[in-house]
């Protein structure tokens, strides 16, 4: 069953990044094209994902367990550290540069096209590159 709610949690946020054009890469670049020739439909996007979500938030912080079993995950370190404006850096420029991230290259792939092949194939090198990467900088920082 809980996979039957994964699947249908998935297919309707893919089709909420399809329908919204997070999957238009000229879109979502014109978004970060805050000095050019800025397309500003995209904070419409945002808001739609921030006010349900805050929602969700107060819902969850007054439970005691998730409605499908398990538990709830630890809450993130508050602290600011290397790997996440490391993280946050490769992951703004990649959007930048290809006009995607994850999800939308994901949802992406239904309506084809070689880009979202070439992007996804990268994110997985560097998803496989990431784990030596890391432990060498943790070394380094340690040093």
């Amino acid at each position: 069953m809980r996979a039957i709610y994964a699947f249908v949690a998935g297919s309707l946020f893919g089709v909420g990044l399809l329908v919204s054009g997070m999957t238009d890469t000229t879109r979502v670049q014109g978004w970060l094209d805050v000095f050019g020739a800025w397309d500003p439909t995209l904070a419409f996007v945002l808001g739609g994902a921030i006010l349900p979500m805050a929602v969700a938030w107060r819902v969850a912080a007054r439970r005691r367990a998730p409605a499908l079993g398990g538990a709830f995950p630890p809450a993130p370190e508050p602290k600011l550290g290397h790997n996440l404006v490391l993280g946050s850096v490769l992951f703004g420029a990649g959007w930048g540069l290809a006009g995607l991230c994850p999800g939308p290259a994901m949802a992406s792939l239904t309506w084809g096209g070689t880009g979202g092949l070439v992007f996804l194939a990268a994110m997985a090198a560097g998803m496989l590159v990431t784990p030596g990467l890391r432990s060498r900088i943790d070394r380094l920082a340690a040093a």
